[in-house]
């Protein structure tokens, strides 16, 4: 069993955080690019409100890191579990040592599925009166605190994640020896997270598993330019969108493999380039293939904001020629994007005659009275005959819907990510 290393940080509403607290997504950042292998965040939140606040930072951590997220903290119904995993939690946690969290177990993981549960549990003797419900419900254990391990470690029946305080690295390989023992989190972790390959490594020269991001293909396996470089073309995997051309050399290849974030060799500046250093759109992968001749790499990743340096979503956009009638009709999510870009454009600058801009000028309520006017115009001409009334009713609506989108907030990267969770 390959052992995982999981920084942990409690998440606040803006006017509890402390006061030295950084941007936890940006730390969380911070930990994938230095290779830990999930996160751990606890929702710190004592009101609606504050709850509502930390689901929307755990929404935007998820979306910056490479690894897998387990949530926890303010738990008191099986909503409170949903929201948590449709907020790109992978897992949840549910304390043993609260009563509400308790009962919800087994509710909770028959709705959900066991492997998307954890059990924490505060001692060895908590974990042996839940141990059967653990056994039948829950994918993994969290002992919050590290006294006892290696009891626990023998009385679960399933592996168990520790939370250690900062211990002797002797001590580390002793803990993490123990054949049941999933993995260390705590401040033993958060505090040598710049460590972290080193920890690794110690581990592996002990004989104790780790996770070791590698790829099936070495740098000397492809085959290079004059320049000693290779051309990699990147592509949104949400989209297929193609998003830029750019060159790796070996450096750029075997950091982009560990780190799970791209870099690139610029030629202009002859330097290594590690893509939303500065800009902060950094691009996550999904996938490095080679070409039939191993001499080029397709990379499929998630975007984090627009590609280009323009600040257009992707470096092509100079048309040349078109002699397609159809425009973008490969792509449905691309033509929903544009139409939400003109809506968008129509909010930052208002245009005059436009509709879109007497809707916003009317306000939330006209919008919303628009959007249930066509919702019931789908319904009356889903009655009729002719297929055509419910495709142009459902445009109609989309489009009233998109405006909404737009008043409040709302990407269609963010709709598509809820779906994809469902």
């Amino acid at each position: 069993m390959e052992k995982k290393f999981m920084p942990s940080i409690n998440l606040y509403p803006k006017k509890d955080a402390p006061a030295d607290m950084g941007d936890p997504a940006a730390w969380a950042e911070r930990c994938s690019a230095l290779g830990c292998d999930r996160l751990y965040v606890r929702d710190m939140s004592e009101t609606d409100e504050g709850h509502a606040e930390v689901l929307d930072e755990i929404r935007r951590l998820c979306s910056h890191v490479a690894v897998p997220v387990v949530g926890g903290g303010a738990i008191h119904r099986m909503e409170d579990v949903k929201k948590l995993l449709y907020a790109g939690c992978l897992q949840v946690v549910l304390d043993f040592s609260v009563p509400q969290q308790a009962a919800l177990l087994e509710e909770v993981s028959l709705k959900f599925g066991r492997d998307k549960i954890f059990v924490g549990v505060d001692s060895p003797a908590d974990l042996s009166q839940a141990r059967e419900a653990i056994r039948t419900y829950a994918a993994e254990v969290f002992l919050f605190h590290g006294a006892g391990v290696k009891e626990a470690a023998l009385l679960s029946p399933l592996p168990v994640t520790a939370f250690l305080p900062e211990v002797s690295l002797d001590k580390l390989i002793e803990v993490l020896s123990f054949s049941n023992v999933g993995g260390l989190s705590g401040a033993l972790i958060n505090d040598n997270i710049e460590n972290l390959g080193a920890i690794k490594q110690l581990c592996r020269e002990n004989g104790i598993p780790v996770r070791q991001q590698q790829a099936a293909y070495a740098w000397e396996d492809f085959k290079k330019g004059p320049d000693g470089l290779v051309p990699v073309i990147v592509q949104d995997v949400k989209t297929d969108a193609v998003l830029m051309l750019a060159y790796m050399n070996q450096e750029a290849y075997e950091r982009t493999v560990e780190s799970g974030r791209m870099y690139y060799f610029s030629r202009s500046r002859q330097s290594l380039w590690l893509k939303g250093e500065s800009s902060g759109h950094f691009q996550y992968v999904h996938q490095l293939k080679a070409d039939c001749d191993q001499d080029t790499i397709l990379a499929k990743v998630t975007q984090v904001g627009s590609a280009c340096h323009t600040g257009a979503y992707s470096c092509f956009f100079n048309e040349i020629q078109n002699r397609s009638e159809k425009q973008n009709s490969h792509n449905p999510l691309r033509v929903f994007e544009e139409v939400s870009s003109v809506i968008e454009d129509r909010k930052r600058h208002p245009k005059e005659g436009s509709y879109t801009n007497y809707l916003f000028d009317k306000g939330l309520d006209k919008i919303l009275k628009k959007l249930g006017e066509e919702a019931t115009e789908i319904v009356i001409a889903a009655k009729n005959p002719n297929p055509n009334e419910v495709k142009y009713e459902i445009a109609d609506f989309l489009y009233h819907m998109m405006v909404l989108m737009a008043q409040r907030g709302i990407s269609w990267e963010e709709i598509t990510e809820e779906l994809a969770k469902r």
